[in-house]
């Protein structure tokens, strides 16, 4: 039997039962179905209209794969970071770059003046030959620096992310075979 207080008046009866039941429904329910209850009345009010983001994807990344670091690694990314060994990565592609865009140029250089109706002067062709040669030995230096971060980057990366090491002597041979230097240069 249920207990009824007389003192209050019968509409105040009527709300309070009515909220018992109500409860007595949430109790009974689901957890579960409590919040999508409470995520639909939400909707209706219209509490989720206008957010930031509204009606585009979700990025889910699934980052099972990393484990223990997964957290590390989310949280770098998120602030414009990356890991280690992805900086070393991309530090020595650009550093590769650099050293190819240097050696156009004098490619560049000698095929111009190889190209015009005059010869070059004696001093253009001494200028050509310093510069073809300091070009040459700053590219081996770049490139023996470079497989010393490759090494370095193979051993703290996972192997698939392994860089070759480049051929040294290979390349600087091939880049002194593309600029031959000017032979017959009178030094007056």
């Amino acid at each position: 039997m249920e207990f009824i207080d007389w003192r209050k008046s019968p509409e105040k009866i009527e709300i309070d039962k009515k909220s018992e039941d109500a409860a007595a429904r949430r109790r009974s329910r689901r957890y579960r179905d409590y919040v999508e209850d409470q995520i639909r009345e939400a909707q209706e009010r219209g509490d989720f209209s206008n957010l930031p983001g509204e009606g585009k994807p979700l990025h889910l990344e699934d980052e099972t794969h990393l484990g223990e670091k997964a957290l590390g690694y989310h949280l770098l990314k998120s602030n414009g970071f990356a890991p280690t060994e992805v900086e070393l990565a991309k530090e020595i592609r650009r550093e590769q770059e650099r050293a190819e865009v240097k050696l156009e140029r004098v490619k560049h250089l000698s095929r111009r003046l190889c190209a015009r109706r005059v010869p070059p002067f004696p001093s253009e062709k001494r200028a050509f030959n310093t510069t073809a040669t300091n070009a040459a030995s700053e590219y081996e230096r770049t490139l023996r620096e470079l497989n010393r971060r490759i090494l370095t980057l193979n051993l703290i990366a996972p192997t698939s992310m392994h860089l070759p090491l480049l051929e040294v002597e290979r390349l600087v041979q091939q880049f002194r075979a593309s600029c031959p230097l000017f032979e017959d240069v009178a030094r007056s």
